[in-house]
């Protein structure tokens, strides 16, 4: 069997079972042997039956002397036998599965795992897992737990794993030279991936972790050092001349430029100047003005004689850059055309022709702008808005609208400088950690649900004073596992709560124009009060909105919080964040208290990390790159650290891994630059 068999080859795969495994994005036998689990639990500690805890979890031997039996109450069906040692014996108890009456024989052992309960006058061990023991039964093990679905029991899980082990037989083909295993003391493939399933001692388990962490890593480092080292050998970037319209690009702004802001820009003039090609990310918090960086490298793009490109991630966002360009761009003569995918057949046609002949300077789109049939007429700027709404694909297909094309992308998630060598190692970074002085800075206030009434008399008073608010809800309908509040039933009793003002709602499950429009309005000041998902979190600009009241803070990351907050305190007036949960966890306070405490997006973005970990910071699938398998950024910082500098000296010893021992990591690099694993 090959690393890349399909699964369906396995014994006990059918066609229900396959398209379950194929839910957790298992296809291959790779994939099926890098499902890692997501912990382990210890069944080598065997116990006599005498010993039993209740409600403590058990393994234990039993032996099997009578036929069991089956009795039903409603829809119930109970499944009750009892089981022997040398020391005593002990029901068992299953609920619907009445097939185990028979399935469980007389007179074998069998190891059980479950917990003792006591419950009217009975004795019962409930629901427990259970294996069979052979002949060759060696004591209990350490057994993995994995992510499933409905239908894919552990036991099936640990079934299959077993059977492609034995299948694969040792014959796991090595990616790492031996020479940098040697050098970073890293166990062998085939080891690692048994002893990560079935860890045999301790030191295995750690030894085949580390492993595994050290290479899931590495390969992540290799393919963004190789994409960059791509880029800048693709070819002479553009050399932009007229720097004296990079300080006319400022003139034109009704604002002075931070220092920050001039840094970055000083940057972005010397990659522009050097006839490389340019790939920086801009990091900033909301409001810290990377758009007017963006703009007046368009600006100096444009004198030059190139068009320059926005892409932005919603319509609503696109259609404010466009806005806000026009202001300034249209009186001193630079068409901007706009290009979205709500755009009428006619409008649509007018916009590409003007994009194909040159015609139009500026061109602001979502995803419409990298569609096949856009023809740019000298693309020399490709800028990319809210980076991680999009894949590392779809920012080069922007930047190959052109040649040798400058490129810049910009994030407001503020991102801890080792995750974003990870997420951007193919890109030099920047950062505008510097707010404008017209910046109001946000009282942010942490409350429990007793605060509504009080905090409903605020939003009034806020909306009679020609105020605006944002509610934000985490969820769009009622959930009964869930206790949090509805969008829909929320703005119900709101339109209750304030009569007096004009409230709307917008959420995800709205269509692209009918969101688009409820948006519209509330940047017009028609609607008062707008109840929204976090659909708000990118995109929209209403200087007139000075509160932000977010339910079930709980439920949200710090990033995220940070990121909505950052909606308010636009214009000129006092605003604040409302934070609301009932939540005691330990995370949550320390969440909340983070937000009171600090607007900085940098020091939350740290605390974000430490306290959700970075499986949940912002969704590292929606940055375009692989989700990690295994390793875990919040403590395997040391093990990234060894990854990058084993992958640069790698790329020095061998720039483009042309040699015999590093083909296997050529096929996977050449894998991620195809887009096969990095696009979304």
């Amino acid at each position: 069997m090959e690393w890349n068999s399909p699964v369906a080859m396995l014994k006990g795969v059918g066609e229900q079972r396959e398209k379950r495994l194929q839910k957790l994005g298992i296809f291959t036998v790779e994939d099926l042997l890098t499902h890692y689990p997501r912990e382990y639990k210890d069944r080598s500690q065997i116990i006599k039956i005498s010993e039993l805890i209740p409600e403590e979890e058990c393994t234990f031997l039993g032996q099997i002397k009578e036929e069991g039996e089956n009795s039903r109450r409603g829809r119930l069906t109970f499944t009750r036998l009892k089981v022997y040692d040398e020391t005593g014996a002990v029901g068992i108890l299953w609920y619907n599965q009445p097939y185990l009456k028979n399935a469980l024989k007389i007179g074998e052992w069998y190891l059980f795992t479950g917990k003792l309960q006591k419950k009217y006058g009975r004795k019962e061990v409930i629901s427990p897992e259970c294996e069979r023991i052979g002949e060759n039964f060696a004591g209990g093990r350490i057994i993995p737990v994995y992510p499933s679905v409905a239908g894919l029991s552990q036991k099936i899980l640990r079934g299959l794993m077993e059977e492609a082990l034995q299948q694969m037989g040792h014959g796991l083909q090595e990616s790492l030279p031996l020479w940098l295993r040697k050098n970073c003391c890293l166990a062998e493939r085939n080891f690692a991936i048994e002893n990560i399933h079935f860890p045999k001692t301790e030191q295995g388990f750690y030894d085949a972790r580390r492993r595994l962490v050290f290479e899931e890593l590495f390969l992540l480092q290799l393919a963004l050092f190789s994409l960059k080292q791509t880029l800048e050998e693709r070819g002479e970037g553009a050399i932009l001349k007229k720097k004296k319209a990079l300080q006319a690009g400022e003139d034109l702004l009704p604002f002075s430029l931070t220092n920050a802001q001039k840094k970055v820009l000083k940057e972005i003039e010397k990659d522009m100047t050097s006839g490389k090609i340019m790939n920086r990310l801009i990091q900033g918090d909301v409001g810290s003005g990377k758009t007017a960086v963006a703009l007046i490298a368009a600006y100096w793009t444009i004198q030059n004689g190139y068009q320059a490109a926005i892409m932005a991630p919603t319509e609503v966002l696109a259609s404010q850059h466009y806005e806000t360009f026009r202001e300034i761009f249209a009186p001193i003569g630079i068409e901007v055309v706009l290009l979205t995918g709500s755009l009428t057949a006619k409008a649509q046609r007018e916009a590409l022709e003007k994009v194909a002949s040159g015609e139009g300077k500026m061109i602001i789109g979502t995803h419409a702008v990298i569609r096949k049939g856009v023809e740019f007429h000298n693309l020399g700027l490709a800028v990319t808005d809210e980076q991680h709404r999009f894949g590392v694909r779809q920012r080069s297909l922007l930047a190959e609208k052109g040649e040798n094309v400058h490129t810049l992308v910009m994030t407001a998630t503020p991102i801890p400088r080792t995750l974003a060598l990870i997420l951007y190692g193919d890109l030099d970074i920047s950062i505008i950690d510097e707010l404008p002085p017209e910046r109001q800075e946000i009282d942010t206030l942490a409350v429990d649900s007793r605060y509504h009434q009080r905090i409903y008399a605020f939003l009034q008073k806020q909306v009679k004073g020609g105020r605006q608010v944002y509610v934000i809800c985490p969820m769009i309908e009622e959930s009964e596992k869930l206790e949090v509040q509805s969008v829909l039933l929320y703005t119900e009793e709101l339109q209750k709560e304030l009569p007096d003002c004009r409230v709307a709602c917008v959420h995800g499950k709205l269509k692209g124009k009918e969101k688009q429009d409820v948006m519209e309005r509330f940047a017009a000041g028609e609607i008062d009060v707008l109840v929204s998902t976090t659909v708000i979190e990118v995109g929209i600009n209403v200087p007139n909105a000075t509160v932000m009241l977010i339910e079930n803070a709980e439920r949200f990351g710090l990033a995220q919080l940070h990121q909505l907050r950052g909606r308010v305190g636009r214009g000129s007036e006092k605003s604040y964040c409302i934070l609301v949960s009932d939540s005691k966890t330990k995370v949550a306070k320390a969440r909340l208290k983070t937000m009171t405490e600090s607007g900085d997006g940098f020091v939350i973005s740290e605390k974000d990390l430490k306290l959700r970990g970075p499986g949940e910071f912002f969704g590292i699938r929606q940055h375009g790159l692989p989700e990690l398998k295994i390793a875990d950024l919040t403590r395997d910082m040391a093990i990234l650290k060894e990854a990058q500098t084993a992958a640069e000296a790698l790329m020095k010893k061998d720039k483009w891994l042309t040699a015999k021992e590093h083909e296997l990591l050529k096929e996977q690099i050449d894998g991620f630059l195809e887009g096969k694993r990095l696009e979304m």
